[in-house]
């Protein structure tokens, strides 16, 4: 199981400037060699769209837990996702800046973001606002490596992250948690979560500030605070032994400074974000079962005073059916989605459209082989019909090892902004993708190892071009617009490892990759061609020890690779320990070396940073 929690292993050196090459597989080669320890694999969902256990499953997939995200001590979804293999982030200043994830290289916006099975997008920027998910709504991700739009259709280029919220069972038991932090940040959070009955329930409500720090050193010298106010619902009724209906709810809203384009003005980015579902789902047999999911996300994004607001409502109906025959997985599905964006910006915008799918699928397993095939159309009300497919084959060559192989297809259409806002161009088409893979995996219960080698070519990437004349056949006068201009290359390996020696617990990933512009043969800007990432946890004395260390190379800020951005090195520590029975305290250090690095230009990151918390949990 990758689920990841990264820091320093005993056996590595001392040192940043050691071979990442060397510590990673110092972490490595005691996975090897471990014994066979029994443990129960959970079961994931979003690899294939319907249940299944992680062991089972042929994509490169990482689970992370409750647990697992307590233990970290991360602060935000971000943070969690980026110690995982394959995965680099990049922010505008603070945890409440725009935040951009590159997934084995690929752009942001081609990395589908789903939040209890609602689909998260903006028809404005393209892609979700990251910074916006609250970490303390969160009770599992689940994240899918590589293209998966045959099993989701549009947006889903580089992979797929599927964040679940809490989830209640058994007696009620409620929570609150209070803490303070540097920068003046101060939280609470409350949740309660149980069974009664035929009806599951959970529900959670936070609240954190912060005055920041001055995220732009060069513009005006004040500090660049935020606000945020979040809460989840969730309700699931179970009708009968074979029918269960379930109701979800998260909402998030945000309000952080940053500097306008003044050097003295002070602007406000305000983001709010809200994800509705309600499903059915009905077992018809002990074979056959449906699924009808009715989904609605919201993204609002809005500066002040500085004048923009630019909001996307994104309704979709799913209805999934599955058949298991034996060792063989049937599923087929109908799908439709409407985009919505209404965008006050010099020319407004206010347009709609609607993709209706149809996806088939059959999966496989017999003996030592695990077949998953996959095809998928998508019919746009604008730019007509796209078809992908995808293919993956698993061999088992002994219990513990595999061998895998995929290959896929994969499309984002053209967000609405860039093809009827002032800078669009209606004749944009869809932006495409062919990708391949293959990997081998080893797993023996605590222990794992994996490397997994990837190419994507990614044609008709839509870019901003600039320039007199370069926007013709766009709807506006201005001398820029976008265009499919573009074409990309994300080829790269991934070795990924972890084991446990007595009572530490180690883990390590070492991504090699090189996403580059085919046309020019340069860097894409703002990704690192080398991430190393650490990581151990332990007990001492009733005490949970978490550390990781993550170590990226250089990168470029942008497209002409003129402006370098410096390799990095951060270990972040966290602790908690169970005080009385239902208190918990938690402390955390990130950046324990202060060290000065910028993932964007001109935009300054946290130096050295403490928090502590106390929670209190009934039972």
């Amino acid at each position: 199981m990758n689920q990841v929690l990264l820091s320093v292993p005993p056996c590595a050196p001392v040192g940043l400037r050691l071979s990442v090459v060397s510590l990673a597989l110092c972490a490595l080669l005691p996975a090897a060699r471990a014994q066979n320890v029994a443990q129960l694999q959970p079961v994931v969902v979003t690899a294939t769209r319907f249940e299944q256990p992680l062991t089972d499953v042929v994509s490169d997939v990482s689970v992370i837990g409750r647990e697992a995200i307590e233990r970290s001590g991360a602060s935000t979804v971000a943070d969690v996702l980026s110690r995982l293999p394959g995965v680099q982030l990049t922010r505008n200043g603070g945890p409440a800046a725009v935040t951009s994830l590159y997934m084995r290289g690929a752009e942001t916006r081609h990395t589908l973001l789903m939040i209890d099975g609602v689909r998260v997008d903006s028809q404005s920027t393209g892609g979700p606002a990251w910074h916006t998910v609250p970490l303390e709504q969160v009770d599992r991700i689940e994240v899918l490596r590589g293209p998966a739009a045959a099993i989701y259709g549009s947006d889903a280029m580089g992979g797929v992250v599927q964040i679940f919220t809490r989830q209640g069972s058994g007696p009620a038991q409620p929570s609150v948690a209070v803490g303070l932090g540097s920068h003046g940040t101060r939280k609470v959070d409350a949740s309660i979560i149980g069974a009664q009955g035929a009806v599951d329930y959970a529900l959670a409500l936070g609240h954190e500030r912060s005055t920041g720090f001055n995220a732009q050193p060069s513009a005006n010298a004040d500090k660049d605070g935020y606000r945020r106010t979040a809460g989840s619902a969730r309700l699931v009724v179970q009708l009968n032994r074979d029918h269960k209906l379930e109701a979800t709810w998260l909402g998030s809203q945000g309000n952080a400074q940053f500097d306008g384009f003044a050097s003295t003005q002070d602007d406000h980015s305000l983001q709010d974000l809200s994800t509705l579902g309600l499903s059915w789902v009905a077992r018809w047999s002990d074979t056959y079962r449906t699924r009808v999911v009715i989904t609605e996300g919201r993204d609002r994004y809005e500066t002040t005073p500085s004048p923009y607001l630019a909001e996307t409502h994104l309704r979709t109906w799913l209805l999934h059916n599955e058949w298991k025959l034996g060792n063989n997985t049937l599923t087929a599905a109908l799908e439709r989605r409407e985009d919505k964006l209404a965008n006050a910006s010099t020319t407004p915008v206010n347009t709609q459209r609607h993709q209706d799918a149809v996806a088939l699928g059959y999966g496989l397993k017999q003996g030592v082989h695990t077949l998953q095939l996959n095809v998928r159309r998508d019919n746009d009300s604008e730019f007509g019909g796209h078809s992908t497919g995808s293919a993956a084959y698993a061999l088992a060559l002994a219990p513990q090892w595999r061998l895998t192989a995929s290959a896929g297809t994969a499309f984002r259409a053209p967000t609405l902004f860039q093809r009827f806002s002032i800078y669009g161009v209606p004749t944009l088409k869809p932006e495409s993708a062919r990708n391949l893979e293959l990997g081998a995996k080893y797993a023996a219960g605590a222990n794992f190892a994996s490397v997994v080698t990837y190419r994507n070519r990614v044609t008709d990437l839509i870019n901003y071009v600039s320039g007199p004349g370069a926007c013709v056949n766009g709807v506006g006068a201005f001398a820029g617009c976008y265009g499919n201009t573009g074409k990309a290359k994300y080829t790269g390996v991934t070795l990924a490892g972890g084991t446990r020696l007595a009572r530490v617990g180690l883990t390590a990933s070492l991504d090699l990759q090189n996403p580059i512009d085919e046309l020019t043969g340069k860097l894409l800007a703002r990704r690192a061609k080398r991430v190393a990432k650490l990581g151990a946890e332990t007990s001492v004395q009733g005490w949970q020890l978490a550390a990781d260390w993550v170590l990226s190379g250089e990168r470029f800020n942008n497209a002409a690779n003129t402006q370098r951005l410096g390799g990095y090195g951060l270990v972040n520590l966290a602790a908690s320990k169970d005080l009385a029975p239902g208190w918990t305290v938690l402390a955390r250090v990130d950046n324990l070396a202060n060290h000065d690095y910028q993932t964007v230009t001109g935009y300054a990151t946290a130096g050295r940073t403490l928090y502590v918390g106390l929670k209190w949990a009934g039972r």
